[in-house]
């Protein structure tokens, strides 16, 4: 008999964190490698916020918060839901996490099991499909393809909807690809969930305030009031305000599903920080005019890597319209040889060979399309030129 409980075997290390560990592993060895692997915006966690910190530990706030989150922090959020999503949920609607991925987690444990199925389009951010995994359920992966944007068509998600589809999940805007769905997009996937009452729907907005050019944010319950009810609206402090070591998400939703999350929480975490609270509760309540100035700072970003690329055979990349990667295409690359005369048979390869040559990116597909790679552009203008030079160095040498 294993020791190991056979829900281990479905799942696998996340790609992006075992990514990052090799680079650490590698710079600690002395080797200069440029990281594009991590989803961590490098601005400073804003100034009040820290403020907010020391002002909570002069408070003595270091006792155990409650399980769903402190008074004030869940009344922000509240404001937080009215003033940008137009939601009014009660404050008995809402619950804090640890990170918007365990509010995630939290949800799918309570409310899937053996046989019930989630709609995840893909590319998708890599924790959906093995969390569905772990709580016993199926994942539905539907392709979205690139001439759709990378996004779900209501046809596909007609498609993929049987009696047993428990759940879909949307990320907008989306990680890997930056992809935004629109009002009208995400109006026409209502009309098809309207249809199917079983459907709930995850919202990950996670990244909502990064969205890039003139694209509109808008989260489903917004769009189609109807699925008020059905929705789990999900969202942190770590992308907008850089803080992402607070470990801080907070979730609106029915009232009999945040009371299940909250019971699931209970036996395993209980309350979230209470510093990292206290901190969010700065973050949302305070200055917001600065991350305006942060999502132009990565639409820069995002312009000048864009332009680099077009100078590479073999790569190409669809433009973002949000978030802070690129989802790369590679497949001009297969089949090419490295300098060594080692075969390029496979992304995975593409992805070696690149760190070989001192860029680390993260295989495609570990966020369910292939052959890509994703590329975070949270990093530097200066390291971000200086890995496409080294990209573009590296494809050169290719035979």
């Amino acid at each position: 008999m294993s020791f190991f409980a056979p829900r281990l075997d479905r799942i696998t290390l996340s790609a992006s964190n075992a990514a990052t560990a090799r680079v650490r592993e590698l710079r600690a060895a002395g080797r200069d490698i440029v990281d594009l692997t991590i989803g961590q915006p490098d601005f400073e966690t804003p100034p009040h916020v820290k403020q907010a910190v020391a002002a909570a530990l002069a408070r003595n706030e270091t006792r155990y918060p409650p399980i769903d989150g402190v008074r004030e922090l869940k009344a922000a959020a509240r404001l937080k839901f009215q003033r940008e999503n137009a939601l009014d949920y009660r404050t008995d609607q809402i619950m804090v996490g640890t990170g918007s991925k365990q509010l995630l987690y939290n949800a799918l444990m309570a409310t899937v099991g053996a046989g019930d199925e989630a709609i995840i389009p893909a590319p998708y951010w890599i924790s959906y499909l093995d969390m569905v995994l772990v709580a016993d359920g199926t994942p539905v992966v539907v392709s979205c393809r690139p001439e759709d944007g990378f996004k779900l068509t209501p046809g596909a998600l007609e498609a993929a909807i049987t009696p047993r589809t428990k759940w879909l999940i949307i990320n907008s805007p989306c990680n890997p690809t930056g992809a935004v769905y629109s009002r009208a997009e995400l109006k026409a996937l209502s009309e098809v969930l309207l249809r199917h009452p079983q459907v709930w729907v995850l919202s990950d907005d996670i990244y909502e305030h990064l969205t890039l050019d003139d694209n509109e944010f808008a989260t489903i319950a917004q769009v189609e009031p109807k699925l008020y009810e059905r929705t789990l609206t999900i969202n942190g402090v770590s992308k907008a305000y850089a803080m992402t070591g607070f470990r801080l998400g907070y979730a609106g939703g029915p009232q009999p599903l945040i009371r299940a999350l909250v019971k699931m929480q209970s036996q395993s975490t209980a309350g979230v920080c209470s510093i990292s609270q206290w901190a969010a509760v700065e973050a949302l309540t305070g200055p917001q005019e600065f991350i305006k100035d942060r999502a132009a700072s990565f639409e820069a970003r995002r312009d000048r890597v864009l332009e680099l690329l077009r100078d590479v055979p073999g790569l190409s990349a669809h433009k973002p319209q949000g978030a802070f990667y690129l989802f790369v295409h590679c497949g001009g690359l297969i089949g090419r040889k490295t300098p060594q005369g080692n075969a390029l048979a496979t992304e995975q390869d593409i992805v070696m060979y690149l760190l070989e040559s001192g860029v680390a990116v993260v295989v495609g597909a570990a966020y369910g399309m292939s052959p890509y790679f994703r590329m975070s552009i949270a990093t530097d203008m200066v390291s971000l030129e200086e890995a496409c030079r080294r990209m573009h160095a590296a494809v050169a040498a290719l035979k």
